[in-house]
Protein backbone atom coordinates (compact mmCIF):
# COMPACT_ATOMS: atom_id res chain seq x y z
CA UNK A 1 0.00 0.00 0.00
CA UNK A 2 2.96 2.34 0.62
CA UNK A 3 3.70 2.51 -3.07
CA UNK A 4 0.21 3.91 -3.73
CA UNK A 5 -0.04 6.15 -0.67
CA UNK A 6 0.67 9.39 -2.50
CA UNK A 7 -0.85 8.39 -5.84
CA UNK A 8 -3.78 10.71 -6.63
CA UNK A 9 -5.78 11.40 -9.78
CA UNK A 10 -3.44 14.32 -10.41
CA UNK A 11 -0.44 11.97 -10.23
CA UNK A 12 -2.12 9.50 -12.58
CA UNK A 13 -3.11 12.12 -15.19
CA UNK A 14 0.17 11.92 -17.18
CA UNK A 15 -0.24 8.13 -17.38
CA UNK A 16 -3.77 8.47 -18.78
CA UNK A 17 -2.64 11.16 -21.24
CA UNK A 18 0.22 8.99 -22.48
CA UNK A 19 -2.12 6.04 -23.01
CA UNK A 20 -4.48 8.25 -24.99
CA UNK A 21 -1.62 9.72 -26.99
CA UNK A 22 -0.24 6.30 -27.97
CA UNK A 23 -3.67 5.05 -29.06
CA UNK A 24 -5.02 7.78 -31.28
CA UNK A 25 -7.02 6.15 -34.08
CA UNK A 26 -5.91 8.70 -36.70
CA UNK A 27 -2.31 7.49 -36.24
CA UNK A 28 -3.15 3.86 -37.02
CA UNK A 29 -2.21 2.29 -40.36
CA UNK A 30 -5.20 1.51 -42.60
CA UNK A 31 -3.39 -1.32 -44.45
CA UNK A 32 -3.91 0.11 -47.93
CA UNK A 33 -7.58 1.05 -47.52
CA UNK A 34 -9.19 4.48 -47.93
CA UNK A 35 -12.23 5.55 -45.95
CA UNK A 36 -14.87 7.38 -47.97
CA UNK A 37 -17.68 9.19 -46.15
CA UNK A 38 -20.78 9.23 -48.38
CA UNK A 39 -22.82 12.40 -47.63
CA UNK A 40 -26.40 13.12 -48.72
CA UNK A 41 -29.43 15.23 -47.83
CA UNK A 42 -32.14 13.53 -45.77
CA UNK A 43 -35.89 13.85 -46.04
CA UNK A 44 -36.34 17.15 -44.19
CA UNK A 45 -34.04 18.98 -46.59
CA UNK A 46 -31.61 19.89 -43.84
CA UNK A 47 -30.74 16.67 -42.05
CA UNK A 48 -27.30 16.02 -43.50
CA UNK A 49 -26.72 12.27 -43.42
CA UNK A 50 -23.56 10.23 -44.00
CA UNK A 51 -22.03 6.79 -43.70
CA UNK A 52 -18.53 5.39 -44.16
CA UNK A 53 -17.31 2.96 -46.82
CA UNK A 54 -13.89 1.30 -47.10
CA UNK A 55 -12.20 1.16 -50.50
CA UNK A 56 -9.01 -0.70 -51.38
CA UNK A 57 -6.29 1.68 -52.56
CA UNK A 58 -6.24 5.45 -53.05
CA UNK A 59 -9.32 7.27 -54.34
CA UNK A 60 -8.33 10.06 -56.72
CA UNK A 61 -11.47 10.53 -58.80
CA UNK A 62 -15.22 10.30 -58.25
CA UNK A 63 -15.43 7.75 -61.07
CA UNK A 64 -13.67 5.21 -58.85
CA UNK A 65 -16.66 5.10 -56.52
CA UNK A 66 -19.66 3.02 -57.44
CA UNK A 67 -23.22 3.70 -56.38
CA UNK A 68 -24.32 2.75 -52.88
CA UNK A 69 -27.67 2.72 -51.05
CA UNK A 70 -29.30 3.44 -47.71
CA UNK A 71 -32.52 2.83 -45.81
CA UNK A 72 -34.80 5.61 -47.05
CA UNK A 73 -37.56 4.59 -44.65
CA UNK A 74 -35.32 5.85 -41.83
CA UNK A 75 -34.75 9.25 -43.49
CA UNK A 76 -38.33 10.00 -44.56
CA UNK A 77 -37.62 9.29 -48.23
CA UNK A 78 -39.07 5.83 -48.88
CA UNK A 79 -41.60 3.30 -47.60
CA UNK A 80 -40.49 0.31 -45.50
CA UNK A 81 -41.62 -2.16 -48.18
CA UNK A 82 -39.43 -0.50 -50.81
CA UNK A 83 -36.86 1.23 -48.67
CA UNK A 84 -33.65 1.31 -50.72
CA UNK A 85 -32.57 4.76 -51.93
CA UNK A 86 -29.50 4.85 -54.15
CA UNK A 87 -26.50 7.13 -53.71
CA UNK A 88 -24.69 8.52 -56.74
CA UNK A 89 -21.38 10.24 -55.82
CA UNK A 90 -21.03 13.58 -57.63
CA UNK A 91 -18.25 15.54 -55.89
CA UNK A 92 -15.11 14.44 -54.04
CA UNK A 93 -13.34 16.21 -51.16
CA UNK A 94 -10.44 15.40 -48.85
CA UNK A 95 -11.46 14.28 -45.34
CA UNK A 96 -10.08 16.82 -42.81
CA UNK A 97 -11.14 14.71 -39.82
CA UNK A 98 -9.53 11.39 -40.75
CA UNK A 99 -6.74 12.86 -42.88
CA UNK A 100 -5.15 11.43 -46.03
CA UNK A 101 -5.84 9.23 -47.95
CA UNK A 102 -9.46 9.41 -46.81
CA UNK A 103 -12.19 11.22 -48.74
CA UNK A 104 -15.70 12.62 -48.49
CA UNK A 105 -18.11 12.03 -51.38
CA UNK A 106 -21.12 14.30 -51.81
CA UNK A 107 -23.98 12.31 -53.33
CA UNK A 108 -27.29 12.63 -55.11
CA UNK A 109 -30.13 10.34 -54.00
CA UNK A 110 -32.38 8.35 -56.36
CA UNK A 111 -35.38 6.11 -55.79
CA UNK A 112 -35.62 2.56 -57.11
CA UNK A 113 -37.50 3.71 -60.23
CA UNK A 114 -34.65 6.07 -61.12
CA UNK A 115 -36.46 9.26 -60.14
CA UNK A 116 -34.69 11.79 -57.88
CA UNK A 117 -35.45 11.58 -54.17
CA UNK A 118 -37.50 14.37 -52.60
CA UNK A 119 -34.48 16.47 -51.59
CA UNK A 120 -32.41 15.86 -54.73
CA UNK A 121 -32.55 19.33 -56.29
CA UNK A 122 -29.12 18.94 -57.84
CA UNK A 123 -30.68 16.68 -60.48
CA UNK A 124 -32.78 19.58 -61.76
CA UNK A 125 -30.14 22.26 -61.26
CA UNK A 126 -27.66 20.30 -63.37
CA UNK A 127 -30.01 20.44 -66.37
CA UNK A 128 -30.24 24.22 -66.05
CA UNK A 129 -26.49 24.70 -65.65
CA UNK A 130 -25.76 22.46 -68.63
CA UNK A 131 -27.87 24.89 -70.67
CA UNK A 132 -26.09 27.92 -69.17
CA UNK A 133 -22.51 27.11 -70.19
CA UNK A 134 -22.19 30.14 -72.49
CA UNK A 135 -23.76 32.37 -69.81
CA UNK A 136 -20.93 31.39 -67.41
CA UNK A 137 -22.82 32.09 -64.16
CA UNK A 138 -20.70 32.65 -61.05
CA UNK A 139 -21.76 32.81 -57.43
CA UNK A 140 -20.75 33.71 -53.92
CA UNK A 141 -23.13 32.63 -51.12
CA UNK A 142 -23.18 34.00 -47.58
CA UNK A 143 -24.40 31.39 -45.13
CA UNK A 144 -25.64 32.76 -41.80
CA UNK A 145 -26.33 30.40 -38.90
CA UNK A 146 -26.74 30.33 -35.13
CA UNK A 147 -24.73 28.13 -32.78
CA UNK A 148 -26.98 26.38 -30.25
CA UNK A 149 -26.11 24.63 -26.98
CA UNK A 150 -28.30 21.58 -26.19
CA UNK A 151 -29.80 21.87 -22.70
CA UNK A 152 -32.30 19.02 -22.77
CA UNK A 153 -34.33 16.77 -25.05
CA UNK A 154 -35.23 18.79 -28.16
CA UNK A 155 -34.29 21.92 -26.24
CA UNK A 156 -31.40 24.26 -27.00
CA UNK A 157 -30.34 27.84 -26.30
CA UNK A 158 -28.04 30.14 -28.31
CA UNK A 159 -24.40 29.41 -27.59
CA UNK A 160 -22.89 31.95 -25.17
CA UNK A 161 -26.25 33.36 -24.03
CA UNK A 162 -27.10 33.32 -20.30
CA UNK A 163 -29.05 30.12 -19.63
CA UNK A 164 -32.76 30.90 -20.03
CA UNK A 165 -32.00 34.61 -20.33
CA UNK A 166 -30.95 37.18 -22.91
CA UNK A 167 -27.70 39.06 -23.60
CA UNK A 168 -27.44 42.78 -24.28
CA UNK A 169 -29.37 44.06 -27.33
CA UNK A 170 -27.81 43.84 -30.78
CA UNK A 171 -25.05 46.31 -31.60
CA UNK A 172 -21.72 45.13 -30.24
CA UNK A 173 -21.60 41.66 -31.79
CA UNK A 174 -21.16 42.18 -35.56
CA UNK A 175 -17.55 41.45 -36.61
CA UNK A 176 -16.69 41.66 -32.92
CA UNK A 177 -13.82 40.49 -30.74
CA UNK A 178 -13.62 39.68 -27.05
CA UNK A 179 -15.29 37.08 -24.85
CA UNK A 180 -18.26 39.37 -24.06
CA UNK A 181 -19.04 39.81 -27.75
CA UNK A 182 -17.96 36.83 -29.87
CA UNK A 183 -19.28 33.41 -28.87
CA UNK A 184 -17.91 30.25 -30.45
CA UNK A 185 -14.87 31.44 -32.37
CA UNK A 186 -13.04 28.16 -31.69
CA UNK A 187 -15.75 26.34 -33.65
CA UNK A 188 -15.59 28.84 -36.50
CA UNK A 189 -11.81 28.64 -36.75
CA UNK A 190 -11.89 24.84 -36.84
CA UNK A 191 -14.57 24.97 -39.56
CA UNK A 192 -12.51 27.29 -41.74
CA UNK A 193 -9.45 25.03 -41.42
CA UNK A 194 -11.58 21.96 -42.20
CA UNK A 195 -12.98 23.61 -45.35
CA UNK A 196 -9.56 24.71 -46.58
CA UNK A 197 -8.12 21.25 -45.95
CA UNK A 198 -11.04 19.53 -47.69
CA UNK A 199 -10.77 21.73 -50.79
CA UNK A 200 -14.00 23.66 -50.25
CA UNK A 201 -14.06 27.04 -52.02
CA UNK A 202 -14.55 28.99 -48.79
CA UNK A 203 -13.99 32.74 -49.07
CA UNK A 204 -14.28 34.14 -45.55
CA UNK A 205 -16.16 34.27 -42.27
CA UNK A 206 -17.34 36.78 -39.66
CA UNK A 207 -19.41 37.18 -36.51
CA UNK A 208 -22.92 38.41 -37.28
CA UNK A 209 -25.36 40.88 -35.75
CA UNK A 210 -27.03 38.54 -33.24
CA UNK A 211 -24.74 37.10 -30.52
CA UNK A 212 -23.83 33.50 -31.29
CA UNK A 213 -24.70 34.07 -34.96
CA UNK A 214 -21.95 33.68 -37.56
CA UNK A 215 -21.53 33.66 -41.31
CA UNK A 216 -19.26 31.93 -43.77
CA UNK A 217 -18.98 32.68 -47.46
CA UNK A 218 -18.42 30.21 -50.29
CA UNK A 219 -17.26 31.33 -53.74
CA UNK A 220 -16.49 32.51 -56.24
CA UNK A 221 -17.86 29.26 -57.70
CA UNK A 222 -19.09 28.47 -61.19
CA UNK A 223 -22.34 26.72 -62.05
CA UNK A 224 -23.19 23.57 -60.14
CA UNK A 225 -20.04 23.89 -58.00
CA UNK A 226 -21.66 26.51 -55.77
CA UNK A 227 -24.23 23.98 -54.54
CA UNK A 228 -21.66 21.21 -54.10
CA UNK A 229 -19.29 23.41 -52.09
CA UNK A 230 -22.06 25.00 -50.01
CA UNK A 231 -23.45 21.64 -48.93
CA UNK A 232 -19.97 20.34 -48.11
CA UNK A 233 -19.24 23.49 -46.06
CA UNK A 234 -22.51 22.96 -44.18
CA UNK A 235 -21.65 19.32 -43.49
CA UNK A 236 -18.19 20.23 -42.20
CA UNK A 237 -19.67 22.95 -39.96
CA UNK A 238 -22.11 20.51 -38.37
CA UNK A 239 -19.30 18.02 -37.78
CA UNK A 240 -16.97 20.65 -36.27
CA UNK A 241 -19.73 21.85 -33.94
CA UNK A 242 -20.43 18.23 -32.96
CA UNK A 243 -16.87 17.92 -31.65
CA UNK A 244 -17.63 20.79 -29.26
CA UNK A 245 -21.03 19.46 -28.14
CA UNK A 246 -22.80 22.26 -30.03
CA UNK A 247 -25.59 22.19 -32.63
CA UNK A 248 -26.05 24.46 -35.64
CA UNK A 249 -29.39 26.12 -36.39
CA UNK A 250 -30.02 27.11 -39.99
CA UNK A 251 -33.52 28.40 -39.15
CA UNK A 252 -34.13 31.77 -40.79
CA UNK A 253 -35.70 33.27 -37.64
CA UNK A 254 -34.35 31.12 -34.80
CA UNK A 255 -35.11 33.66 -32.05
CA UNK A 256 -38.32 35.66 -32.26
CA UNK A 257 -38.35 39.32 -31.31
CA UNK A 258 -35.86 42.12 -31.88
CA UNK A 259 -33.10 39.87 -33.16
CA UNK A 260 -31.79 39.51 -36.70
CA UNK A 261 -32.80 36.50 -38.72
CA UNK A 262 -30.43 34.37 -40.76
CA UNK A 263 -30.16 34.54 -44.53
CA UNK A 264 -28.15 33.08 -47.37
CA UNK A 265 -27.44 36.18 -49.46
CA UNK A 266 -26.41 35.17 -52.96
CA UNK A 267 -23.97 37.19 -55.04
CA UNK A 268 -24.44 36.57 -58.74
CA UNK A 269 -22.97 37.59 -62.07
CA UNK A 270 -22.87 36.38 -65.65
CA UNK A 271 -20.41 36.87 -68.46
CA UNK A 272 -22.49 39.86 -69.63
CA UNK A 273 -22.94 41.59 -66.27
CA UNK A 274 -19.24 41.44 -65.35
CA UNK A 275 -18.07 42.78 -68.73
CA UNK A 276 -17.80 46.51 -69.55
CA UNK A 277 -21.29 47.89 -70.15
CA UNK A 278 -22.73 45.20 -67.89
CA UNK A 279 -24.98 47.59 -65.95
CA UNK A 280 -27.58 47.53 -68.72
CA UNK A 281 -27.72 43.74 -68.39
CA UNK A 282 -28.08 44.05 -64.61
CA UNK A 283 -31.05 46.37 -65.15
CA UNK A 284 -32.58 43.74 -67.45
CA UNK A 285 -32.02 41.12 -64.74
CA UNK A 286 -33.87 43.32 -62.27
CA UNK A 287 -36.91 43.41 -64.56
CA UNK A 288 -36.97 39.65 -64.92
CA UNK A 289 -36.48 39.07 -61.19
CA UNK A 290 -39.31 41.49 -60.47
CA UNK A 291 -41.62 39.64 -62.86
CA UNK A 292 -40.77 36.33 -61.16
CA UNK A 293 -40.64 37.60 -57.57
CA UNK A 294 -43.41 35.35 -56.23
CA UNK A 295 -41.81 32.30 -57.85
CA UNK A 296 -38.43 33.09 -56.30
CA UNK A 297 -39.95 33.70 -52.88
CA UNK A 298 -41.64 30.31 -53.11
CA UNK A 299 -38.22 28.71 -53.61
CA UNK A 300 -36.21 30.73 -51.10
CA UNK A 301 -37.34 29.16 -47.80
CA UNK A 302 -40.69 28.12 -46.36
CA UNK A 303 -40.42 30.35 -43.24
CA UNK A 304 -39.03 33.45 -44.94
CA UNK A 305 -42.15 35.42 -44.00
CA UNK A 306 -40.78 35.65 -40.44
CA UNK A 307 -37.51 37.09 -41.74
CA UNK A 308 -38.41 39.29 -44.73
CA UNK A 309 -40.38 41.87 -42.78
CA UNK A 310 -38.74 45.09 -43.95
CA UNK A 311 -36.88 45.28 -40.63
CA UNK A 312 -33.49 43.99 -39.45
CA UNK A 313 -31.79 44.69 -42.78
CA UNK A 314 -34.40 42.95 -44.91
CA UNK A 315 -36.90 43.89 -47.60
CA UNK A 316 -40.62 43.20 -47.58
CA UNK A 317 -41.50 39.71 -48.75
CA UNK A 318 -44.43 41.10 -50.73
CA UNK A 319 -42.61 43.49 -53.06
CA UNK A 320 -39.49 43.28 -55.19
CA UNK A 321 -37.04 46.16 -54.86
CA UNK A 322 -33.42 46.95 -55.64
CA UNK A 323 -30.95 49.72 -54.96
CA UNK A 324 -27.29 50.66 -54.78
CA UNK A 325 -25.63 49.82 -51.43
CA UNK A 326 -29.10 49.36 -49.88
CA UNK A 327 -29.45 46.43 -47.49
CA UNK A 328 -33.17 47.07 -47.11
CA UNK A 329 -33.97 45.95 -50.67
CA UNK A 330 -34.54 42.57 -52.31
CA UNK A 331 -31.39 43.02 -54.37
CA UNK A 332 -28.38 45.15 -53.45
CA UNK A 333 -26.15 46.48 -56.23
CA UNK A 334 -22.72 47.14 -54.69
CA UNK A 335 -21.29 50.63 -54.95
CA UNK A 336 -18.27 49.22 -56.77
CA UNK A 337 -20.49 47.71 -59.46
CA UNK A 338 -22.26 51.04 -59.95
CA UNK A 339 -18.99 52.97 -60.23
CA UNK A 340 -17.41 50.60 -62.74
CA UNK A 341 -20.62 50.10 -64.70
CA UNK A 342 -20.38 46.31 -64.51
CA UNK A 343 -19.94 43.50 -61.99
CA UNK A 344 -22.18 41.47 -59.70
CA UNK A 345 -25.23 42.03 -57.51
CA UNK A 346 -26.54 40.47 -54.30
CA UNK A 347 -29.91 38.74 -54.00
CA UNK A 348 -30.74 39.22 -50.30
CA UNK A 349 -34.00 37.25 -50.30
CA UNK A 350 -32.82 33.61 -49.81
CA UNK A 351 -33.25 32.29 -46.27
CA UNK A 352 -30.49 30.52 -44.37
CA UNK A 353 -32.24 27.14 -44.77
CA UNK A 354 -32.58 27.46 -48.53
CA UNK A 355 -31.16 24.87 -50.91
CA UNK A 356 -28.19 26.35 -52.79
CA UNK A 357 -28.92 24.28 -55.90
CA UNK A 358 -32.43 25.74 -56.03
CA UNK A 359 -31.36 29.35 -55.54
CA UNK A 360 -28.40 29.31 -57.92
CA UNK A 361 -30.11 27.47 -60.77
CA UNK A 362 -33.35 29.47 -60.54
CA UNK A 363 -31.38 32.73 -60.64
CA UNK A 364 -29.66 31.92 -63.92
CA UNK A 365 -32.83 30.40 -65.36
CA UNK A 366 -34.91 33.52 -64.67
CA UNK A 367 -32.31 36.12 -65.64
CA UNK A 368 -30.58 34.48 -68.59
CA UNK A 369 -32.41 31.41 -69.93
CA UNK A 370 -36.04 32.55 -70.29
CA UNK A 371 -37.01 30.33 -67.33
CA UNK A 372 -35.56 27.18 -68.88
CA UNK A 373 -35.99 24.22 -66.49
CA UNK A 374 -37.72 26.40 -63.89
CA UNK A 375 -41.14 24.70 -64.07
CA UNK A 376 -39.67 21.27 -63.39
CA UNK A 377 -37.59 22.63 -60.50
CA UNK A 378 -40.59 24.39 -58.94
CA UNK A 379 -42.77 21.29 -59.25
CA UNK A 380 -40.22 19.14 -57.45
CA UNK A 381 -39.73 21.79 -54.76
CA UNK A 382 -43.48 22.09 -54.17
CA UNK A 383 -43.78 18.31 -53.99
CA UNK A 384 -40.99 18.27 -51.42
CA UNK A 385 -42.74 20.94 -49.31
CA UNK A 386 -46.01 19.03 -49.46
CA UNK A 387 -44.30 15.85 -48.22
CA UNK A 388 -42.86 17.74 -45.23
CA UNK A 389 -46.33 18.76 -44.06
CA UNK A 390 -47.70 15.20 -44.07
Amino acid sequence: MKAFKHMTLKNLKPLFNNTKKHFHHNNLDQRGFSQVEFVWIGGTGFDIRSKNKFVKGAVEDISQLGDWNYDGSSTGQAETGNSEVFLKPVALFDDPFRGKPNKIALCESYLADGSPANTNFRHFAKKIFDKAVSVDPRYGMEQEFLLMKPIGTDLAWPYGWPSGNYPKPQFQYYCSNGSSNAYGREIIDSHVKACLNAGVEIFGTNAEVMPGQWEFQVGTSSGINIGDHMWMARFLLVRCAELHGVDVSFACKPIKGDWNGSGCHTNFCTKETRSPGGMKHIEEHMKRLSQNHSTSIGLYGSENKYRLTGHHETSSINKFSYGVANRGTSVRIPRGTERKGYGYYEDRRPASDTDPYVVSSSLVSITSLDNFGLKELVEHYNKFNSSKSL
